[in-house]
């Protein structure tokens, strides 16, 4: 189960949280190979001065931190399309600067992953990690 989290130094409207999600869990399914009802996005919305990077010459422009919990078994490939993807929809959809704009992937292997009904393997390719039955341990 993905955690996508960003942090943004403005505030963005309801609607336009709901469409950029939506974006982005589907960037994440294309570029991870796989489906999208485990993908957590969680949006934190600060003032203009609230984030702080070196190199962002102007802050009033925009500052976005990503932080994306993924399972391990990634390329390098993929993650770098991924972060890639990220970057270009906060620059489509809310104008931040790519420069503005830090990427940070920590990856997990897939038991640190837990829902109601299962524990999440390790990533494998064109796998749907909610399929089959839930785990019997729990």
């Amino acid at each position: 189960m993905p955690h996508l989290q960003f942090e943004l130094n403005f505030s963005i409207t309801d609607a336009e949280k709901i469409a950029f999600a939506t974006r982005i869990k589907e960037h994440f399914a294309a570029v991870m190979d796989t489906g999208t009802d485990h993908i957590g996005v969680t949006l934190r919305c600060y003032g203009t001065h609230d984030l702080s990077f070196g190199r962002a010459t102007d802050p009033a422009d925009g500052i976005a931190f990503v932080n994306a919990d993924i399972r391990s078994g990634r390329t390098g490939e993929q993650k770098r399309s991924l972060s890639v993807a990220f970057i270009n929809q906060l620059q489509f959809s809310f104008k931040v600067p790519p420069q503005n704009i830090y990427v940070i992937l920590t990856e997990h292997p897939g038991e640190h992953f837990q829902l109601h009904d299962r524990v999440l393997q390790g990533w494998a390719e064109g796998e749907d990690p909610l399929a089959g039955e839930p785990s019997a341990d729990l």
